[in-house]
């Protein structure tokens, strides 16, 4: 029988604990490591940080539109999420990951050590023996549809773990839809538009980032280049170390770390429900040689039978659909696949 052992990579915070070079799994080629792709010391113009809120304040909801058309991002300050909440949920998702490891692989995303899942304690899937890994582990969680939580996933360490994320989700979803309203009021199509869009029972996924300090961090990614398939991601990033960074024309700037201001950015889904109009960003971590790193990335997606399509209201003479349509529990499924294969699905779709 063939040995498949590679199928189920070591955690990276054990490897982390004992070598003095990423194994090979982990080391990009040459032309895909990070200082070989252009990195920008200067940004044309800072990210915007919405104050929402303001939202719709017209001068608000201008410094939004310009934020999703040139970054497909932007940071959040008084989001109605207390800062001590905040605090709490990012001390318990360390406390989680320091864990020994028997405890963490008691949420293993492996069914009997082998079949994957998305839900759980681990890594990527793992489809094939070339495949380069990221450095980071992960704990993702269903949140959203409420009734569908699978809380034998959820971590009973430390004790107010599964209470917290209960608070943050209930309050992060509606920070959610006051951004959803905003881009909708902003595009004219109604502030309701996109929120019955993704349909009331839209998935949302929480999931727990954790990056240990890599010893050549200039041979790694902690998450590849990517864009997010859903609607919106809402980030609670570390508060101490930075590594988010996003692309733009072809170079990549750092995303600035402020605490308490939350990172959001359109995924797939969006972009082809606004024609273009707003951006799905394309993004990655970096590593760092002395810190471990941590955020928590809540994914807002589409529910899986809803058709995603350019908005009616958005399509004229002048601009034509920029996108086929497709059922959303298909696109994911495409954009997995995408992501293996180092592509962006939604370039697939493009008239």
């Amino acid at each position: 029988m063939a040995d498949e052992s590679w199928r189920v990579p070591t955690p990276v915070q054990e490897l982390a604990a004992g070598v003095v070079e990423p194994p090979s799994q982990f080391v990009l080629q040459e032309q895909d490591r990070p200082e070989s792709l252009l990195l920008a010391t200067h940004m044309p113009e800072p990210i915007p940080v919405i104050d929402l809120s303001r939202l719709p304040a017209a001068d608000e909801a201008s410094k939004l539109r310009s934020a999703l058309q040139t970054w497909g991002l932007f940071l959040v300050t008084n989001h109605g999420i207390e800062a001590s909440l905040m605090d709490h949920v990012m001390a318990a998702s360390r406390d989680f990951f320091h864990q020994p490891l028997q405890e963490k692989q008691k949420f293993s995303n492996l069914i009997g050590g082998k079949r994957f899942q998305m839900e759980g304690y681990g890594n990527d899937m793992v489809t094939s023996q070339d495949q380069i890994l990221d450095w980071q582990d992960r704990l993702q969680l269903r949140v959203e549809p409420e009734d569908e939580r699978n809380l034998a996933y959820w971590p009973k360490h430390p004790d107010s773990f599964r209470d917290l994320l209960h608070e943050y989700a209930s309050k992060i979803k509606n920070v959610r839809d006051n951004v959803l309203r905003a881009m909708g009021k902003i595009l004219e199509l109604g502030e309701d538009y996109f929120i019955s869009q993704i349909g009331e029972k839209a998935p949302a996924i929480a999931r727990f980032n954790y990056y240990p300090p890599c010893p050549r961090p200039e041979l790694v990614f902690g998450i590849k280049p990517h864009s997010d398939g859903g609607a919106v991601t809402i980030l609670l990033v570390d508060n101490d170390v930075g590594g988010l960074q996003v692309q733009r024309d072809g170079i990549w700037y750092t995303v600035p770390s402020k605490p308490h201001t939350l990172v959001i950015n359109l995924g797939d889904s969006m972009e082809i429900m606004n024609n273009g109009i707003f951006k799905s960003p394309v993004h990655r971590v970096v590593t760092n040689a002395d810190k471990e790193r941590l955020s928590l990335a809540m994914f807002y997606g589409v529910e899986g039978q809803k058709v995603l399509e350019p908005a009616a209201g958005l399509l004229g003479k002048e601009r034509p659909a920029q996108y086929r349509k497709i059922k959303a529990a298909d696109y994911i499924v495409g954009l997995r696949q995408g992501i293996a294969k180092g592509q962006r699905f939604i370039d697939t779709l493009k008239i």
